[in-house]
């Protein structure tokens, strides 16, 4: 544990007393402030779980490549079920991995006078030849909603706010299960599984298969590995948190490696964000932890919008242009414009 490159904290000290809850949310509180990236234990998530997520996952990659185009995200204008590799662009360039996309299961809002992230509502596309894909989703889904519930509540607390402080805005979470296979590659250079980015949303739990190297994370301008550790998962920030702390959080930039052929990657990110039309107040910060505020990072070529639809809609246009040319032609156009 000495030699990796960032902290790693315990959540089961939340339940330990008072003294190992407050170091909890202090470890908490420093990690998010200084590199917006740690590795959480504790989480109670179990490796039979773990073991059914991982085969799913290999299970489904395994179907032939026409029950995976079955569910083709061009076919969603939700932006959900299966891309193919070189389906996704990061910064435009391709992310060379496979992956479906789960997010809540809804009916589609019809209002065409209506924010353009209404869009994002709707059903998800289930492979036909793998039914029990569902329910392990489903179960994923359960607890970690419950852990990112808990860390909400810690950083809260530990930001001088109540512990409900964020409850209101996540009655109704707008979540994002991605399942990606990220395939080795023969070329000796190093290639892009996806680019530098930072997640657009609040909260994003990763679980990575045992063993399997390749996330980096940005620290003081040098990339670093993270590699997995058993039983935890890697924990980031988004740019709503950043934006709602005023940059006393920070959402760091990461990006993946891909593997070397015939080496393959299986990795499970979750999102847990807000409702769509949420804008994340300001939080009013005690007077020590405001003073360290850097502000909210400014990038012409990447705003941070206060209303998370907004964020969410922004980073499905860019890294599916397929889709939002064949659905949405005219948000497209009016980005362009703007």
């Amino acid at each position: 544990m000495a030699d990796l490159n960032l902290p790693v904290l315990d959540l089961s000290q939340l339940d330990q007393g008072p003294d190992a809850a407050a170091r909890f949310r202090d470890d908490l509180r420093a990690a998010t402030h200084d590199v917006g990236f740690f590795y959480l234990t504790g989480t109670g998530v179990s490796p039979a779980l773990e073991e059914r997520l991982l085969q799913a996952a290999k299970d489904f990659f395994a179907l032939p490549e026409a029950e995976k185009l079955s569910i083709e995200n061009v076919t969603s204008p939700h932006f959900r079920g299966y891309t193919r590799v070189g389906g996704e662009r990061t910064q435009g360039r391709v992310d060379w991995r496979e992956q479906i996309d789960i997010g809540p299961e809804r009916e589609p809002i019809v209002d065409p006078d209506g924010p353009g992230f209404n869009r994002l509502v709707g059903p998800n596309l289930w492979p036909a030849a793998q039914p029990e894909l569902k329910d392990v989703v489903a179960e994923w889904h359960e607890h970690l909603t419950g852990v990112a519930r808990r860390l909400l509540g810690a950083w809260a607390v530990a930001l001088g706010a109540d512990e409900h402080f964020f409850d209101d805005h996540f009655g109704d979470p707008q979540t994002l299960i991605k399942i990606v296979r990220y395939p080795g590659k023969d070329d000796p250079t190093p290639q892009q599984g996806v680019g530098a980015h930072k997640d657009s949303g609040v909260l994003t739990l990763l679980w990575v298969e045992p063993g399997k190297g390749g996330l980096q994370v940005q620290r003081d301008g040098e990339w670093v590995d993270a590699p997995p550790v058993p039983g935890a998962f890697v924990v980031n920030i988004g740019e709503l948190l950043e934006h709602a702390t005023q940059g006393y959080l920070t959402a760091t930039n990461h990006r993946v490696i891909s593997p070397t052929f015939p080496d393959e990657r299986i990795s499970v990110p979750f999102f847990f964000n807000p409702a769509l039309d949420t804008r994340l107040p300001i939080m009013e910060l005690p007077a020590e932890l405001a003073a360290q505020s850097r502000g909210v990072t400014q990038d012409p070529s990447n705003p941070i919008y206060a209303t998370y639809g907004e964020n969410a809609l922004k980073s499905r246009l860019r890294a599916h242009p397929d889709v939002a040319e064949r659905w949405h032609p005219d948000l497209v156009a009016a980005r362009a414009a703007s």
